[in-house]
């Protein structure tokens, strides 16, 4: 059951932050304008790779499920989560980020648990 759970809180996570939206409804706070930005350069969808299995697992054991990311991105994470100050690039300045929840509960993944867990053979 608990897989199940991960399972479905896991896709459901990820097509959240395709639609890019917070756990509330409300939309990710748009990218800041670029200091230089080249002409005709491709935007690219914010948590792109973020979003894949490869960096976005779900675990379970017998007493719980959790959604998190791996080791390697949890740092990039974190500071949307959260909207931290952290470098652009390895000399880049410093940049506070806004606030983006990638992860959280919305009341659809509520009510997604809950039939999990009353519909769930014994």
């Amino acid at each position: 059951m608990a897989r199940e759970i991960a399972r479905s809180l896991r896709q459901s996570q990820s097509q959240r932050i395709t639609a890019q939206k917070n756990p509330d409804g409300s939309p990710f706070a748009p990218r800041r304008p670029q200091l230089r930005s080249k002409k005709g350069k491709i935007r690219r969808q914010m948590f792109r790779k973020l979003r894949t299995a490869r960096y976005m697992k779900g675990k379970s054991d017998k007493q719980s499920a959790t959604v998190a990311f791996t080791d390697r991105v949890q740092r990039i994470a974190n500071v949307h989560q959260y909207g931290l100050r952290d470098r652009v690039n390895r000399y880049g300045l410093e940049v506070d980020y806004t606030q983006r929840q990638l992860l959280g509960f919305s009341a659809e993944d509520v009510r997604k648990v809950e039939a999990l867990i009353v519909h769930f053979p014994a």
